[in-house]
């Protein structure tokens, strides 16, 4: 298992509509991220910025999901929240782990 994480941005105002969707996450998008290979996601926020926390079977997880039919539709919603890029994907910067404490 490998554990991946990325910064994203939020627009202005957008924390409690994108909270909301998450809380109501459609069931096919779930199932889709478990056949792509994502076992936990945890998202942490510090209004614009969020923190995804993963974990993953391979490292391409992410791409794998970012390219089905279920994430494109749900970009959809996300657009208006997010910030894009011209590839149409959320802008996300993947950061590398410096430290792990497992007692």
């Amino acid at each position: 298992m490998l554990r991946q994480a990325f910064v994203m941005k939020l627009k202005l105002g957008a924390l409690a509509e994108y909270t909301r969707h998450h809380d109501q996450l459609w069931s096919e998008l779930a199932a889709e991220i478990r056949a792509c290979g994502i076992k936990k996601i945890a998202t942490f926020e510090d209004d614009p910025y969020l923190f995804l926390y993963s974990e993953v079977e391979d490292d391409g997880a992410w791409a794998r999901l970012w390219d089905t039919e279920i994430h494109r539709k749900w970009g959809e919603i996300m657009v208006a929240l997010m910030e894009y890029g011209a590839d149409g994907k959320v802008k996300a910067q993947f950061v590398k782990q410096v430290f792990n404490f497992d007692a």
